[in-house]
């Protein structure tokens, strides 16, 4: 099958009998991860933010295709070029029956510096501001050290939290760093998991979390927005892609998310409908970068060869990006040049490496490894389209030039955990672009780590480029759309071109469902279950 590269793309299949039954009162989904924590600031990670949108709500938010729309906020506006001006909807109440008010807003900004072992930090989204004021109860000031034209899109990503829920005092005074007055206790993340913690003014509310098994929600009375359709929705962590599958033909489920690839035939005959769309995750490789203390890595007489960026080249010219997409992702993947696909904002309109294994022998000779070396390669074996499987051939490409790589393949809990332990020489991971544009991956994958500022909060391999780091800094304090753009072609350029980073492909995102369902793919490749619909 070809990759199709149109942004969205739906494919209907509907055998009789599914077609005519009834929608259910209660939805069922079978998710490929289960999230870490319902914590809304603990861990930017999509299978947290898929389930917790249900819950929880942002100043703004992205609909399917990431086009920016009033959420907690009705409009939004430049005072000058360091200060924001939001006005709150009004009318809205909290799951626990509290009014939603500009003090909350100013709760959810204070808290992220708090969060504790948090392993993507949501202070990559408020690490700038300087100040935050509430002008009366439906109005807040927010204050940003330097222009920053993206922050009415990273509301979207900060979840708002009830200040009353969490204990908070009737005054908050905002203060950057961590610094807030007013706050009281701060609960950390575990405590999240009760549902009198995790309190948002969502269309569901959290009735159950038991890790390993089910996490149910229930609709909220309450909720301000248009009524979801269902009164229960269960979500069920299902990792292994066979049992899944089994689920969903078995009437156990009535949706699931990634079905493989190689599925999906039989999935289409049994009556059940497709949705794909091509996403903005990009699947990648980063590499240990920080010093010559790398882990695991043999026969180099204790040097790390990545530092080298010949070693770097050698790599990405040994991986077969079309042989990847159409032999292990069935052509739901498009090979990829760049940290977003094309045309989107920040883009170069780069290509993929050319497959070259001649070249990238001779720059390794030229490095000084004729005889390679030993690495690993660390991945999640349940989190991304056939992650595992991806890595296997990689492994295998990388071997033949002579880098022998040994797979060290887990589940996503466990490999996070050790991802941001620096455990990996080489690990593949993906990105999905919450902004819609280039400065979200360039900030969190490759900007040089900095826990103070919010800088590379995912950036595990601790790549670092000055150059480039003042050019995106730029960008991010840039108004102008066209020279915003322009610089962030740049910085991009400074990295790819350094091959600090190496990009694989883009994922195409299936989901299957019963005919009776109905649901708008969305580029980010949520699962959110209070956009899942009966079928017209």
């Amino acid at each position: 099958m070809t990759a199709r590269p149109a942004l969205l793309i739906a494919t209907l299949f509907a055998g009789s009998a599914l077609a005519t039954a009834a929608p259910a009162a209660d939805l069922t989904i079978g998710l490929k991860s289960e999230p870490t924590s319902m914590d809304p600031q603990f861990h930017n990670l999509a299978t947290n933010t898929q389930v917790l949108e249900n819950i929880f709500e942002g100043l703004t938010k992205q609909d399917a295709v990431q086009r920016l729309q009033p959420g907690l906020a009705t409009k939004w506006e430049a005072v000058d070029d360091t200060t924001w001006r939001f006005t709150l909807r009004d009318g809205v109440k909290f799951q626990n029956g509290s009014a939603f008010t500009a003090r909350d807003v100013l709760y959810t900004l204070c808290r992220p510096p708090l969060v504790e072992n948090s392993p993507s930090s949501y202070t990559i989204y408020t690490g700038d501001i300087v100040d935050a004021s509430a002008a009366d109860d439906h109005t807040v000031i927010i204050k940003t050290e330097a222009a920053n034209p993206l922050l009415p899109t990273n509301m979207a990503s900060l979840p708002i939290l009830s200040a009353e829920a969490l204990g908070a005092e009737k005054t908050i005074t905002y203060k950057p760093k961590g610094e807030c007055e007013g706050l009281g206790d701060v609960p950390q993340s575990p405590a999240f998991n009760a549902p009198e913690v995790a309190v948002g003014t969502g269309p569901y509310e959290l009735k159950e979390f038991t890790r390993g098994s089910q996490l149910v929600l229930t609709k909220f009375d309450g909720y301000w927005g248009d009524a979801p359709a269902w009164d229960t929705v269960t979500m069920r962590p299902i990792t292994s892609d066979g049992p899944r599958v089994a689920a969903l033909l078995a009437g156990d489920v009535d949706m699931i998310e990634s079905p493989p690839i190689q599925d999906i035939p039989r999935i289409k005959d049994a009556g059940f409908k497709i949705v794909d769309a091509l996403s903005n995750r990009i699947i990648y490789l980063h590499l240990y970068q920080q010093d010559d203390k790398a882990p695991s890595i043999e026969g180099t007489d204790g040097k790390n060869p990545l530092l080298d960026k010949r070693v770097r080249e050698a790599i990405s010219l040994a991986i077969n990006r079309p042989a990847i997409v159409e032999r292990i992702m069935g052509g739901y993947a498009v090979a990829a040049g760049e940290l977003l696909p094309p045309p989107m904002f920040g883009t170069n309109g780069r290509d993929a490496d050319t497959y070259d294994p001649d070249k990238a022998k001779q720059l390794l000779a030229e490095a000084g490894y004729p005889n390679g070396f030993t690495i690993t390669l660390g991945t999640p074996n349940d989190r991304y389209i056939n992650d595992e499987k991806v890595a296997q051939a990689i492994a295998q490409m990388l071997t033949r030039i002579g880098i022998k790589t040994n797979v060290d393949a887990m589940t996503a809990s466990q490999f996070f955990s050790r991802r941001n332990a620096l455990d990996f020489p080489v690990y593949l991971a993906g990105w999905g672009a919450a902004s819609g544009e280039m400065s979200s991956p360039l900030k969190s994958l490759v900007a040089t780590y900095d826990k103070a500022t919010g800088m590379g909060p995912t950036n595990a391999g601790r790549y670092s480029n000055p150059d480039m780091d003042k050019v995106l800094i730029e960008a991010m304090s840039t108004i102008d759309d066209a020279k915003r753009e322009d610089l962030l072609k740049k910085a991009e350029g400074l990295v790819l071109d350094d091959y600090g980073i190496i990009p694989l492909h883009y994922e195409q995102t299936v989901w299957a469902m019963k005919p009776a369902l109905s649901y708008e793919a969305r580029v980010d490749q949520y699962t959110i279950a209070a956009e899942v619909k009966p079928a017209q």
